[in-house]
C-alpha cells in the first residue's frame, strides 16, 4: 500500500555538496534576471505598478476595487518599497530576487524528488530561459508567483516526509496563501498538487489548501467585478496550446527541445513506482495551468494571457532537470550540453528582451522623436501614458494642454482632461499626439478618438513615427491648416 512517506523517497548520495548548491544557483538566477533590469525602458503595465505604488494606502484599496484588484497585495509591497525609490533598478530589483528564491527551491525540490545533481541542472536550465529574463526584470508580480508556486510544492514535499509534523503543513498552508495573494491565475497550478493526496495526510493536505486558498476567494470575487478592465482580452482557441512550449521557455526552439526533454522526465519519475505521484503532480503543474486558463476563458470571459502562466517555467525546467540527471553514465555530459545548447539558441532572444524596446513600449524613444518647439503642444490618445512620460521626461516638453490635474484618476490609472480639444488646442500651430498602438490604429480607424478629435481643430498631419514592435508607440505631429 502507498503511503505519504513513499511519496517523497529519501535524497540520494552524491557528489556534489549539497549544502552550497541551492545558494549558487540562486545567485546564478538572479544575477541573470538583474543583468536585464538596467537597459529595456519601463512598458505600461510597470508603470501601472509605479502608479499603484504612490498612492496612499487608502488610496491604493479605492483603487483595487474599481482595477487591478488581484494586485493589491503586490501594490501593497511596493509601495512601501518605493519608498527608497523608484528607479529602474530599485523597481525591478524584488523579481530578480523572486527568481533567486525560484533557483533555490527548484535546486532543493529536485535534490529531494531524484539527486543534487537533478536540482543544480534544473536551476541552470531555468536560468538561461529568455522568459526568466523578462520576467526576473519585470516590475510585476509574475516573478513572485513562479516563486510562490514552488514553495508551495517545496512545502509539500517536506509536509508528506513528515505528515505528524503540524509545522510543516502550516508553512504549507502559508505557501499556498502565496500563491493565491501574487497572481489569481496562480492558483492554477494548485489542482496538479491534489496527485499527491493520499490516506495518512489527506485531511491535512487539503485542510491546508482550504485555508490557504481564502485570500484566492476574496481576489476571485474582486476581479470577478472587475471584468471590464481586461475587456481587451481575445477569445482564443486550443491553437494557442501549440505555443506554449515558446511562451513558457520565452524562446521558440529551445522551448520546443526543453519540453520534450520535460516530457521524458516526467515519464522517467513515473516509471519509479515509488514516485508516480509526484510525476502526475510536476506534469500536471505543467500542463494544467494552460489548460484550466483557457477553459475559465471559454466558461466566464476571456482571461488567456501568456504572461499569466510564468508559473509553468520552473516545472519545466525541474522535469528537464530531472530527465538529464537520470541518463546513466554521461548525465554531467547530458546536462551541460543542453544548458549550452538553450544558451546557444536562444541567445537571440535574451538580446531582444534586453533592448531598450524590450518590453514593447518604447517612451525614450518617443521623446527622442519629438523635438519640441516653443509653444508646441502635446495630447495623449490614452491618458494613462502620462504616468510614463512624466517619468522619463526632461523640461524640453511640449505642453501638456489637456491635462487638468496632477494625481491619477483614484479608481484608474488615467489622468482628468479637459474635454474640449478645439479649445484647449486654440492659438497653437503645432501639437504632438502619441499613442499606444500602430499608426493605422490612430490614423485610419476610430481606435483613438483624440487623433479625430486634433484633425477636427483644424490639423493636419505632417509626419508619424511608430516603434519598432507592436502594440508600441506612434508619435506623430500635426500642424494647423
Amino acid at each position: 500500500m502507498t503511503t505519504a512517506a513513499t511519496l517523497a523517497p529519501p535524497a540520494r548520495r552524491v557528489s556534489a555538496p549539497r549544502a552550497w548548491s541551492p545558494w549558487w544557483m540562486a545567485l546564478l538566477a538572479a544575477a541573470v534576471a538583474f543583468s536585464g533590469t538596467g537597459s529595456a525602458t519601463l512598458n505600461g503595465d510597470e508603470l501601472a505598478t509605479l502608479s499603484a505604488a504612490r498612492r496612499s494606502l487608502a488610496g491604493m484599496w479605492e483603487l483595487a476595487f474599481n482595477i487591478d484588484g488581484h494586485f493589491l497585495p503586490y501594490y501593497l509591497f511596493m509601495h512601501f518599497w518605493t519608498m527608497a525609490g523608484t528607479a529602474e533598478l530599485w523597481l525591478r530589483l524584488p523579481s530578480a530576487l523572486a527568481i533567486g528564491v525560484v533557483a533555490w527551491l527548484v535546486t532543493d525540490l529536485g535534490r529531494r524528488l531524484h539527486s543534487v545533481r537533478a536540482g543544480v541542472f534544473a536551476a541552470a536550465i531555468f536560468a538561461v530561459l529568455p522568459s526568466v529574463s523578462y520576467f526576473g526584470a519585470f516590475a510585476r508580480s509574475y516573478a513572485f508567483a513562479a516563486a510562490a508556486a514552488v514553495l508551495s510544492f517545496w512545502a509539500l514535499h517536506r509536509a508528506l516526509e513528515r505528515p505528524a509534523a503540524a509545522r510543516r503543513w502550516v508553512l504549507y498552508g502559508v505557501a499556498v496563501a502565496l500563491v493565491c495573494s501574487t497572481h489569481l491565475f496562480a492558483v492554477l497550478v494548485l489542482p496538479a498538487q491534489l496527485a499527491l493526496a493520499r490516506r495518512g495526510a489527506v485531511v491535512r493536505m487539503l485542510g491546508a489548501l482550504a485555508v490557504g486558498g481564502l485570500p484566492a476567494v476574496a481576489l476571485g470575487l474582486i476581479g470577478f467585478g472587475e471584468r471590464h478592465a481586461i475587456s481587451w482580452i481575445p477569445q482564443r482557441g486550443p491553437e494557442v496550446w501549440l505555443k506554449f512550449p515558446k511562451m513558457a521557455a520565452g524562446t521558440n526552439a529551445f522551448g520546443v527541445v526543453l519540453f520534450a526533454v520535460a516530457v521524458a522526465g516526467a515519464v522517467h519519475l513515473y516509471a519509479r513506482r515509488g514516485e508516480r505521484p509526484w510525476a502526475l503532480a510536476l506534469a500536471g503543474w505543467l500542463v494544467l495551468p494552460p489548460l484550466l486558463l483557457l477553459a475559465v476563458s471559454h466558461l466566464v470571459t476571456p482571461v488567456y494571457v501568456d504572461r499569466y502562466l510564468f508559473v509553468t517555467a520552473p516545472a519545466l525546467a525541474l522535469l528537464a532537470g530531472l530527465a538529464v540527471a537520470a541518463i546513466p553514465r554521461f548525465a554531467v555530459a547530458a546536462g551541460v550540453a543542453v544548458v549550452v545548447l538553450g544558451c546557444a539558441l536562444s541567445f537571440p532572444d535574451h538580446v531582444d528582451v534586453r533592448e531598450e524596446n524590450g518590453r514593447f513600449e518604447n517612451i525614450p524613444w518617443a521623446l527622442r522623436v519629438i523635438r519640441a518647439e516653443r509653444d508646441d503642444a502635446i495630447v495623449y490618445g490614452q491618458s494613462q501614458l502620462r504616468t510614463g512620460f512624466d517619468y522619463y521626461a526632461d523640461s524640453l516638453m511640449p505642453v501638456d494642454v489637456l491635462r487638468s490635474g496632477d494625481e491619477p484618476s483614484p479608481t484608474g490609472f488615467g489622468y482628468p482632461e479637459r474635454a474640449d480639444v478645439a479649445a484647449a488646442l486654440d492659438g497653437r500651430e503645432r501639437v504632438w499626439v502619441v499613442w499606444r498602438g500602430s499608426k493605422q490604429s490612430g490614423l485610419e480607424g476610430d481606435a483613438v478618438p483624440r487623433v479625430a478629435e486634433v484633425e477636427r481643430a483644424g490639423f493636419e498631419l505632417k509626419l508619424a513615427k511608430h516603434s519598432a514592435e507592436l502594440p508600441g508607440l506612434t508619435v506623430a505631429l500635426f500642424t494647423r491648416r
